[in-house]
């Protein structure tokens, strides 16, 4: 109830009031009334599951976004989690485009970078040790609503742990490796300038300028 301040473990009930030993071990005492009053969120259901939510964006740059090259598409084709990807959409479009012959380059169906990485990262979370499998519980990637700080990619899924700490340590691993892999796609991070890129700027113009 962060109303009230609570959040933690019931550790006493009584008649008027209900002690809750927060998350860094401090008491917050609510009236018990209020249970019944305000709204209040439950975690046992979470814990009872079996499974702890991971709901994770990362906000990429949108002028990044591009068609990859033949050479690109060779090479995720070697990937191991891209392999079957790849030959499943080279034979679809290689089937749309010779059905439409004198469509030109530019109207053609052809691989993006960024649905290359959104398939590398639902097949990377099909893979991890960590994470349910979609027939247990809900696993996407999706794009959400682009806008002025990047294309948000959102990851969706589910740990087997939910020790907080575990999570903690799971989420963060993911998170790692999709930062680390971005550039791989040609992509970039959206990230606001800070003030060692406007220093970084200002001393490429002055080198330009000199």
């Amino acid at each position: 109830m962060p109303k009230y301040g609570a959040d933690g473990d019931v550790v006493d009930v009584a008649l008027h009031t209900i002690k809750v030993q927060n998350w860094d071990k401090t008491i917050t005492t609510i009236p018990t009334y209020k249970l019944i009053d305000d709204s209040f969120k439950n975690w046992r259901g979470m814990s009872e599951s079996g499974g702890r939510r991971i709901m994770r964006s990362i906000s990429l740059d949108m002028t990044s976004v591009r068609f990859l090259t033949d050479s690109e598409v060779d090479r995720f084709a070697s990937y191991k989690l891209l392999s079957d990807y790849i030959a499943g959409k080279r034979a679809e479009l290689d089937e749309y485009n010779r059905g439409r012959k004198g469509l030109l380059e530019s109207n053609a169906r052809r691989l993006t970078n960024i649905g290359t990485f959104r398939a590398y990262l639902i097949q990377y979370l099909r893979q991890h040790p960590e994470i349910h499998p979609e027939s247990k519980m809900t696993m996407l990637v999706r794009q959400l609503q682009p806008g002025p700080e990047g294309l948000p990619i959102q990851i969706y899924a589910f740990t087997k742990d939910t020790r907080w700490a575990r999570f903690e340590d799971i989420q963060s691993d993911i998170v790692d490796h999709i930062l680390a892999v971005v550039p791989q796609f040609g992509l970039r991070v959206f990230q606001k300038p800070s003030g060692a890129d406007v220093r970084h700027l200002v001393e490429e113009i002055g080198r330009v300028e000199g």
